[in-house]
């Protein structure tokens, strides 16, 4: 009825099943950022933050996340992650930007693009969180795909890098 994979002959939502599919090496990454204000800025890089260490909370919430994308998003299936790792660097020129990228990997028959882009949205949700009690105005995102590589599509990386 539907050439749309997530849909069953009724119309009806489905989970594409991938049983067919072999497994490959795949891997994905993740970028997000988080717009701060200078005190926000000055008591995460000098570990003042009340709740504590900002970036290693952030770090372990983009880790659970990736794990639980399952949970999340409806239509995505539990995978056995192999490696996440989220990293973090500032953005200090015109103003405080705090930039998250999660990476993700896994050998398996369907791709890890959304476990990275879960793991970056947590981690700066988690920052937001933890510094909302200093300034409510900060901003997150744009957030995005870099990269993937593995499965039938193949490569991806984002042009504009």
């Amino acid at each position: 009825m539907s050439d749309f994979t997530h849909f069953n002959e009724q119309g009806r939502a489905r989970m594409v099943d991938i049983s067919s599919k072999g497994d490959t090496v795949r891997t994905a990454v993740a970028r997000t950022s988080v717009e701060v204000n200078e005190e926000i800025y000055h008591k995460i890089t000098h570990d003042e933050m009340e709740k504590g260490d900002v970036l290693a909370v952030a770090q372990v919430a983009g880790i659970m996340a990736a794990k639980k994308t399952s949970d999340w998003i409806p239509m995505c299936h539990p995978l056995s992650l192999k490696g996440i790792d989220i990293h973090f660097q500032w953005e200090t020129d015109n103003m405080y930007r705090l930039i998250i990228y999660a990476s993700v990997k896994t050998k398996g028959s369907t791709g890890v693009e959304m476990e990275a882009l879960t793991a970056a949205s947590a981690a700066a949700l988690t920052v937001y969180d933890m510094c909302k009690a200093v300034d409510k105005g900060m901003v997150i995102g744009p957030t995005r795909l870099e990269e993937k590589t593995g499965g039938e599509n193949g490569d991806y990386r984002r042009s504009d890098r």
